[in-house]
């Protein structure tokens, strides 16, 4: 049995009210809801984004819809942390 990592894309979905979230959960995984500034963090599958985001903008209690741009972040963080050595090491030099 092989397992398969689904490729998935993050939506933030910026609504009038929160009393449609039950509905929203059909277009894809509820990952996070704000009360306070009325969005919606989920995720659905990278093929299928563009035709839910038309969907969503459609509806008329959604205000508007983003995609996470979490997947363009470079997450290696290695060179950051040898420059950040090395300018360390001419402080204390310096000093």
């Amino acid at each position: 049995m092989n397992f398969e990592l689904t490729k998935r894309q993050g939506i933030i979905v910026w609504v009038y009210t929160l009393r449609q979230i039950k509905n929203l959960k059909r277009f894809g995984y509820i990952h996070y809801v704000s009360n306070r500034l009325k969005y919606v963090v989920m995720y659905v599958d990278q093929g299928e984004v563009k035709d839910k985001m038309e969907r969503l903008n459609s509806l008329h209690y959604v205000r508007k819809v983003e995609i996470s741009h979490r997947p363009e972040i470079d997450m290696t963080f290695e060179h950051a942390l040898e420059s950040d050595k090395e300018e360390n090491l001419i402080e204390i030099e310096n000093n």
